[in-house]
């Protein structure tokens, strides 16, 4: 192989990598990495994956982007069914700093008790995005915390099984055995399948944990995507990824976007935090609830705003 040739693939799986450490954060957006290997997926991106909605300033966001500023970026994993449109039972804030190299992950469990934008209902979290698609999560997520959005990334849930198929599956370790829709999960380091890591990542019942050892395997499940994604290897599987893709994410990156930020946040992966929001339980007209305390959600508010700020001091 010529050494222009090989620089040229080389570029390819880094641009790959970058993409999906950017948008790893949920299931859903890993394998979009895949879309800055060739110029032809552009339309794909811009008709097919990219969504508009008016709860995000674009303009203010490019500006961020040129200036080379933190950006928060809302990750939506929605459990859509025939017929129904879904709730977003994922909900992850992810912020990237390109100053500092470093990704923060916020988890917001699905039940949290919020007031809906929009709507004016004090009910689950999740049901925003029921009510009122995208813009009404936005919205709602950033009432609660008191944040600003640059991006949303929205990801069909059951897309997920596509995904970790068209990556060859992924390896991660189980802290817990047990047994979901059929498959048994022993404890320790496993192989899964796409149908097997669907069934992993909605396991809760059997979870002391509840929504916060689902939130952890979701976790795993997309740094396993990320790191079977970023095996230069994957260029053999950019077809399969973009398809699943195309039929399972919207987001209100355009392929320009995406881009940028794949050559100026490209090193965020390497210091990434996670942090759990929790809360207390109560019921409220039949309905389970977690209720987050004032301290909780300031606490949540300022590590992402201060985080924002540290770049500009």
């Amino acid at each position: 192989m010529s050494h222009k040739k090989l620089k040229s693939k080389t570029k390819r799986v880094r641009l790959l990598k970058v993409f999906l450490i950017i948008t790893g954060a949920v299931v859903l957006t890993v394998g979009a990495f895949a879309f800055m290997i060739l110029n032809d997926v552009r339309n794909t991106v811009n008709d097919k994956i990219y969504e508009e909605i008016t709860s995000i300033d674009a303009s203010a966001t490019k500006a961020k982007i040129k200036n080379d500023e933190p950006v928060n970026i809302l990750l939506l994993g929605v459990d859509e069914r025939e017929n129904d449109k879904g709730r977003s039972d994922t909900m992850i804030v992810m912020t990237l700093d390109p100053n500092n190299d470093q990704m923060q992950l916020f988890s917001i469990p699905r039940d949290t008790e919020a007031e809906i934008i929009g709507d004016g209902r004090t009910t689950r979290i999740n049901h925003a995005y029921a009510y009122g698609g995208s813009n009404m999560a936005v919205d709602t997520v950033e009432n609660f915390l008191d944040v600003n959005f640059d991006y949303f990334i929205k990801v069909n849930m059951n897309g997920l099984s596509q995904l970790v198929d068209s990556v060859n599956g992924i390896t991660v370790r189980n802290y817990r055995a047990f047994t979901q829709d059929g498959y048994h999960f022993p404890e320790g380091q496993t192989t899964l399948s796409g149908s097997h890591a669907l069934s992993y990542v909605r396991m809760r019942k059997e979870d002391p944990k509840g929504d916060l050892g689902r939130n952890e395997r979701q976790r795993q499940v997309i740094e396993g995507i990320i790191e079977k994604g970023a095996n230069p290897n994957m260029i053999n599987q950019v077809g399969d990824v973009m398809k699943v893709l195309g039929d399972n994410v919207n987001t209100n990156m355009d392929f320009e976007d995406i881009r940028n930020l794949a050559t100026k946040y490209r090193n965020a992966r390497n210091h990434i935090t996670n942090y759990q929001m929790s809360g207390s339980s109560k019921t409220s007209s039949g309905m389970y609830l977690i209720e987050m305390s004032e301290e909780e959600i300031k606490k949540t508010s300022n590590m992402i705003n201060n985080f924002t700020l540290e770049t500009k001091r």
